[in-house]
Order: C-alpha cells, then sequence, then structure tokens
C-alpha cells in the first residue's frame, strides 16, 4: 500500500503549494508544478514516476478537460471556430520551422531536427485551462479562442506526427493503408461527436434519473467522459479532445449545475493534483550541463513561436493587440501532449537518448512558464480596458 503514502504525500504538498502560490499571487499550479520538481527525480527523489501516477494524472487531464467542455458555451465556441483554425495554424507553423532550424544549428540530422519541430508543434491547454479558470476567463472569447485552438491544434499535430512517422518508417508503403485508415476513423469520431452532442448525451442523462441512486447522473456523465476520452486515445487522438467534446455534450442537458457541482471536488481532490505532479516529476538534471545551450536556446524558440503564432493568428482573426497576447500565452504550454510526441520518437529511436532528457526539461520549461505568461497578459489586457 506504498501508493497510498505518495497519494498524501501528494496532496498535502500540493495543497500548501497552492495555498501559497496564491499568497504570492501567483497561480497555483505553479505551486502544483513546482512540487514534482522538488519531489521528484529532479531534486528529493521522493517520488518517482510510475504507473500509479501516470493512470492518476491520466484521470486527472481528462476530467479537468471535461469541466473545461461542461463550462463552455457551445455558441461561443463556433463562434471562435475561426480564429480558432488560425491560431492553431500559425500557431504550428512557426515552431515546426524555427525549432527544426535550431535544432539543425546543433548539428542534428534532418530526420531528427523536423522531428523536433513535430513535438514543439503541440499545445496542451490544461495548463493554461485551469489558469483561465482560475482567472475567470475561461468563458471570455480570448479563453473560448483558446479552446478551439487547442483542439484543431492536437488534430494537426496527430496528424503531422502520424504523417512523419509514417514517412520516416523503414516501410513507407505498407503504412500508407493504416495512416488512412487512421485519418477516416478521425473523421467519423468527429461526426459521431454532433450525434453524441445533439442525441445521446441528453438521451442518456434523461435516463440515468431513472435509477434509484441519488448519483446516477453524476455517474452517467463520467461514463459519457470517459468512454468518449477511451475512444478518441483509441484512434490516435488525444484523450482530451474526447474528454472536453463530452463535457460540451452533457453541458447542454439540464444536468449541467449538478454535475459540475458533483465532478469538480472529485477531479480537484485527488487526480488533478497528481497530474500537475507529474509534469513535475519528467524534469531530470542528469546531463543537464553538457547540452545547456541546446536547452536554454531550445527553451525560447519554443516560447517565442507558440507566443507569436498564435498571437499572430489572433491578429489575422481579427484581435486586438492585447487579446492576441493573452491567445499567444494560452498555446505555450506543451504539457503532456508534447511529452506524449517525444515518447514515442524516443521509441522508435528518432531521438538520441542524451538529447531526449534535454527535450522532456525543454517540454517541462515551457509548461512552467505558460501560466505566468498568461498571468501577464491577463493584466495586459484588463489595464487595456479600462
Amino acid at each position: 500500500m506504498a501508493f497510498l503514502g505518495i497519494l498524501c504525500l501528494i496532496l498535502v504538498t500540493t495543497l500548501l503549494a497552492g495555498h501559497f502560490s496564491r499568497k504570492i499571487g501567483v497561480p497555483a499550479v505553479i505551486g502544483q508544478l513546482l512540487v514534482g520538481i522538488v519531489l521528484g527525480p529532479a531534486i528529493l527523489g521522493w517520488i518517482q514516476p510510475s504507473s500509479f501516477i501516470h493512470d492518476f494524472s491520466e484521470i486527472g487531464v481528462i476530467l479537468l478537460m471535461f469541466m473545461a467542455g461542461l463550462e463552455s458555451d457551445i455558441g461561443l465556441l463556433r463562434r471562435y471556430l475561426r480564429p480558432g483554425i488560425w491560431v492553431a495554424l500559425v500557431g504550428i507553423v512557426f515552431p515546426l520551422s524555427l525549432v527544426t532550424l535550431v535544432s539543425l544549428w546543433f548539428h542534428f540530422s534532418l530526420l531528427l531536427a523536423v522531428f523536433m519541430g513535430v513535438i514543439f508543434t503541440a499545445t496542451s491547454v490544461s495548463i493554461s485551462v485551469e489558469v483561465l479558470r482560475e482567472l475567470k476567463l475561461l468563458d471570455s472569447k480570448e479563453g473560448t479562442t483558446i479552446l478551439a485552438a487547442a483542439v484543431v491544434d492536437d488534430v494537426l499535430s496527430v496528424v503531422i506526427l502520424s504523417v512523419f512517422v509514417s514517412l520516416s518508417g523503414e516501410n513507407t508503403g505498407s503504412n500508407t493503408p493504416s495512416l488512412l485508415v487512421g485519418f477516416a476513423e478521425q473523421i467519423l469520431y468527429f461526426i459521431g461527436i454532433y450525434f453524441v452532442v445533439k442525441w445521446i448525451a441528453p438521451f442518456l442523462m434523461h435516463l440515468s434519473q431513472r435509477f434509484l441512486l441519488g448519483s446516477a447522473v453524476t455517474i452517467m456523465s463520467l461514463v459519457i467522459c470517459l468512454s468518449m476520452a477511451y475512444l478518441a486515445d483509441l484512434i490516435g487522438l488525444s484523450a482530451v479532445v474526447g474528454s472536453f467534446f463530452a463535457g460540451i455534450a452533457v453541458g447542454q442537458t439540464p444536468y449541467k449545475a449538478e454535475i459540475d457541482h458533483n465532478v469538480e471536488p472529485i477531479g480537484y481532490a485527488i487526480f488533478i493534483p497528481v497530474f500537475f505532479v507529474s509534469i513535475g516529476l519528467e524534469m531530470d538534471f542528469k546531463g543537464m550541463s553538457s547540452a545547456l545551450w541546446f536547452i536554454v536556446a531550445l527553451t525560447i524558440v519554443a516560447i517565442l513561436t507558440k507566443l507569436i503564432g498564435g498571437g499572430l493568428g489572433a491578429r489575422i482573426a481579427g484581435f486586438d493587440l492585447a487579446s492576441s497576447y493573452t491567445v499567444g500565452a494560452g498555446m505555450v504550454s506543451r504539457g503532456e501532449m508534447a511529452l506524449i510526441i517525444a515518447q514515442i520518437g524516443y521509441q522508435a529511436k528518432l531521438i538520441v537518448p542524451e538529447y531526449y532528457s534535454a527535450t522532456i526539461i525543454v517540454i517541462v520549461l515551457t509548461t512552467l512558464a505558460a501560466p505566468f505568461l498568461l498571468k501577464h497578459a491577463a493584466a495586459r489586457q484588463l489595464a487595456a480596458s479600462k
């Protein structure tokens, strides 16, 4: 039962870290991420990455994005889908091209350099969602655009990764059919989302009221959330895409307030703190000195390419400078999506071991930087609106 001790340690330390972070005016998520760095392999080594941490963190990010979907206004999402597409497209082109150039500068092979660019095309808005919730900006036009862009970004990143792995494999021809099947499955999945939002989720939520259990409505909402996340993962999309749309679907029913009231304590009491800590656990300073300049250069480029790329996309879509800065800041975090892509590359021997740790450090640094940038952008936007 050692995992119980680890869970208690995580919950106590994230509670204290979140409290003191807010007390000094820093987003609570920063303190929780730092807990993972301090208690993990990077410093104290008290907590190591494990299947227990991984599974709890997966549930945590799924619940976090489910709640983001639950609180999203579907009318606003439709309205800001076009800006979201611009933000995603420009925010992918910038890191893909410039990270590739930086990697070539450090004498990477062309294949590895391009793959480094692919890693940093990914955006993980789970951190940004938490900061936006804290700042009460999740349902603003900037928050809605960030969410819309994240979905588009996630789909495009998966497509780019699939194409790259297929083309870089030894049997390129044999991978083409599976690639086409994967695209077809993803298209069908998004078509299926329409039916879930329109008919399936309302029917299941109404059906849940017939069960003689007080928590039946909450259980049914979690069944919809977890099943859509599972199906998304099954066809090669991120599970958070499925949970986000599950939240939107359930949010259109009359049970939205009850579910939000019941699911939020489940997520924030156990699973979501473990998710934030798990990102900090990926940090490891071993071998950092030999790749220090690479880490510094790549971190700066990774942050600026998403910040400027996402912001430029928002400007093209007609946002003012303050709003564009907020949107760009919301797209900086790489988080779990980039970690997953990096791991795929490592297993496929696309990344050499000495640069894998450096890449993980850069991903974690961009994730740490995102809440600070987002809070600064939100303050600038508030000042500009007065």
